[in-house]
């Protein structure tokens, strides 16, 4: 009976030890390394550089005034439509003359009194002139008939039509002087003009629609971008009112590249539009590549150097929907693109010494494979050599991934 119970004891040992040893060597036996993978396929690949970029009309129209005035206060708005030289967007009113102190005013009068006597002077002049010139007529006209008739010589009649020119030139003076001692005198009335003048007070009566406003007319057809000054106001000459542009049919794009990527960028290259608040991406094309930077801070407070790049849209404006004027957008522009290449995820690329390698999951084991890369937009590269379309190969591959080692596909719940 106890010989039974010994071995009834050392069966259960033996079981204990069994079940300890295997539970121990499950606990502590190697499992694969679970890792992200993804397909190497074939097909479409585009390199481009994304900015931001904004709208703008390309040839704005800004309306200013014309003369130093009174600007009424303005009635349309902006996104209203216009059109050119018939559309009335503003209204001016000459600027009033300006107020006379007691000596200016006093010295106008005194330049007036003395134009008008200087004019005086003038006429008496004309009479004087007058009178010599219709006597020298008549001087000429007889002497005429006396050497007609043998009684007096040729001399005489010669001088009698020299005295009969110097005459009507003396006329013709006299008669130049007046015109400009009249011109004289408007001058210096002129300077009396004042804001208390009778006159200008009548002419500067309240009314809806004043005769003597200037009607400011829109310049092309298009559309009130903004409104720059808006209530009643007085302007110098010059001065911005509002600005017109057509945006159905003037509308580009600015972007600003760094100078690095610029120089990448070549005339025609395709732009994809997007993030510009419709449905699907706009497309476009590269029109114009400034040949100057200017240096620019970023966010951060990092200089900068940044190039201006123009960007024209194709197609329908009807595709555009409401997009306006200094619209923020973010613009792709493609610098190469093919259709039928092998791409790997660029996840899964590192360095191998001066080489580009991948992890290849080949039946669960971790396989080192150098490749050799085209392109590379930062998402997806060009793989030249090394991968095929169908491999399997590991995303970010942490230090712990071996050439031979197990790995799993990590499974997403």
């Amino acid at each position: 009976m106890s010989r039974q119970k010994r071995y009834s004891r050392s069966v259960l040992t033996s079981v204990a030890i069994l079940l300890v040893a295997v539970i121990l060597l499950a606990a502590f036996w190697p499992r694969p390394m679970l890792v992200d993978t993804a397909m190497v396929q074939r097909g479409k690949m585009l390199v481009t550089i994304n900015e931001e970029g904004r709208t703008r009309v390309k040839e704005p129209y800004v309306v200013s005034s014309p003369v130093a005035g009174e600007l009424q206060r303005v009635t349309v708005l902006p996104g209203d439509r216009v059109v050119g030289g018939e559309t009335i967007v503003a209204r001016m009113t000459p600027a009033n003359p300006s107020a006379l102190d007691v000596r200016t005013r006093e010295q106008a009068i005194a330049a007036v009194s003395a134009a008008e006597a200087a004019l005086r002077v003038a006429r008496a002049d004309l009479n004087a002139a007058l009178a010599t010139d219709d006597f020298a007529q008549s001087e000429l006209e007889r002497t005429q008939k006396l050497v007609t008739k043998g009684i007096t010589s040729k001399v005489a009649m010669e001088r009698a039509e020299q005295a009969a020119r110097i005459a009507k030139a003396n006329l013709d003076t006299v008669q130049a002087a007046i015109a400009m001692r009249e011109a004289e005198l408007a001058n210096a009335r002129a300077r009396l003009i004042g804001f208390d003048d009778a006159g200008l007070a009548e002419a500067l009566e309240d009314s809806e629609t004043p005769s003597y406003s200037i009607p400011l007319r829109a310049p092309i057809d298009g559309t009130i971008l903004q409104v720059i000054k808006k209530s009643e106001t007085t302007l110098p000459a010059g001065e911005p009112i509002l600005e017109i542009g057509d945006i159905e049919g003037d509308l580009e794009v600015v972007a600003e590249l760094l100078s690095s990527e610029a120089v990448q960028v070549s005339e025609g290259d395709r732009v994809i539009i997007t993030n510009w608040g419709g449905l699907g991406d706009l497309s476009g094309s590269v029109s114009r590549i400034d040949p100057y930077g200017y240096t620019k801070y970023s966010a951060l407070g990092v200089e900068e150097q940044r190039v201006e790049t123009t960007i024209q849209f194709d197609g329908l404006s009807e595709v555009r929907g409401t997009l306006g004027h200094g619209y923020r957008i973010e613009v792709r522009i493609v610098v190469w693109e093919d259709d039928d290449v092998i791409i790997v995820p660029a996840a899964a690329l590192f360095r191998q010494g001066q080489n580009w390698a991948v992890f290849v999951d080949i039946s669960g084991r971790a396989e080192l494979r150098v490749v050799d890369i085209g392109h590379n937009n930062g998402l997806e590269a060009q793989v030249e050599n090394g991968l095929e379309p169908g491999d399997k190969v590991v995303l970010f591959p942490s230090v712990n991934v071996t050439d031979g080692a197990r790995i799993a596909e990590r499974q997403v719940k």
